[in-house]
């Protein structure tokens, strides 16, 4: 009987003490254990947020919409707008434009392959993209800027060179 009463008298007391440490256990215990990254979920890949801002690209009397991305090559991108360029097939999934002036990429990178639908600049070329079909291999220079939101066969069906005007669309 001695010994069941000393048992439970030492597992109540190591419960209170075991209780009173958690209660108690210091802030730079839990940001270690934060900041431990078999205690955390994995990071998922980060893609940009999209913005609310829309530009407007029209030709031959077509229109098409493009939901830009929140990233600086897009705000760069932005800030040279109105632009009337260019187009050109390109390797019969993107039409692409070489721009006037280059966007500061400042290390933003894609990786990711494209997919039908996205607005993009390649960084070694200087050139913005459409892109109609997507392209399976993956390329860090690949920045993507928007999604087109609605127009893609506008853009998939017109054949040769064309004329584009870019242009925000306000509110």
């Amino acid at each position: 009987m001695k010994k069941f009463l000393c048992l439970s008298s030492i597992l109540v007391t190591s419960l209170g003490l075991a209780a009173c440490s958690n209660n108690n256990s210091s802030a730079a215990d839990r940001d270690h254990n934060a900041s431990n990254p078999l205690n955390q979920a994995p990071e998922q890949p980060k893609e940009d947020p999209i913005s609310d801002t829309k530009i407007k690209l029209t030709f031959n009397n077509k229109e098409v919409f493009v939901r830009m991305y929140d990233n600086p090559a897009s705000m760069a991108f932005l800030a040279q707008l109105p632009l009337t360029v260019i187009f050109e097939d390109y390797i019969g999934k993107e039409k692409i434009s070489i721009l006037q002036k280059r966007l500061a990429a400042d290390d933003v990178q894609a990786g990711d392959p494209s997919k039908k639908g996205d607005f993009a600049y390649y960084a070694p070329w200087g050139n913005i993209a459409i892109f109609y079909k997507g392209f399976e291999d993956a390329t860090n220079d690949l920045i993507i800027l928007g999604q087109i939101e609605s127009g893609k066969d506008n853009v998939e069906n017109i054949h040769g060179d064309f004329t584009i005007t870019m242009e925000k669309v306000t509110k």
